[in-house]
């Protein structure tokens, strides 16, 4: 018997399957990512964060400005995509390294930041360029502190 494509998503419905929402992959801490339908690096910035053991939840938005509001990201730290883990603000290409030690640490910040779109930095690869960038913590006044440094110092 041949099920249409319409009866096939209907019966895996209901058995708890979703064919159109992206369901978070078994392991690590649950992360929500924020991102515009338009932006690619943002869906590259994902697949390293899954293959580094996060279980993500893809929210597809046309309105990251006021994502980025609802969650205090001072304007001066903003990027592209901004995810939510375990109470924290990840803004932009944040090594998976850097949100992991974040994670164990639990300092009283309100999240990390990598400010624009840093070459090099996970989900901006191209070619073999990786420019130097920082990694800043920031709390909920704003003030922000280095907590990581990556790339080409020269």
């Amino acid at each position: 018997m041949k099920l249409s494509r319409s009866t096939a998503i209907l019966v895996l419905a209901s058995f708890g399957f979703s064919a159109c929402a992206e369901q978070p992959a078994a392991g690590g801490p649950e992360m929500t990512v924020y991102r515009s339908p338009t932006c690619g690096c943002c869906g590259k910035w994902l697949e390293h964060a899954r293959q580094s053991g996060f279980k993500i939840n893809d929210v597809i938005s046309d309105d990251m400005d006021a994502i980025k509001a609802r969650y205090g990201v001072p304007e001066k730290l903003a990027s592209c995509h901004t995810a939510i883990v375990d109470g924290y603000v990840v803004e932009g290409h944040v090594p998976a390294g850097d949100i992991q030690k974040m994670l164990q640490a639990k300092p009283q910040i309100a999240g990390l930041a990598a400010p624009g779109m840093p070459m090099g930095s996970p989900g901006m690869e191209m070619g073999g360029r990786q420019d130097a960038y920082q990694v800043v913590s920031f709390d909920k006044s704003g003030k922000a502190e280095v907590f990581a440094e990556h790339g080409d110092k020269r």
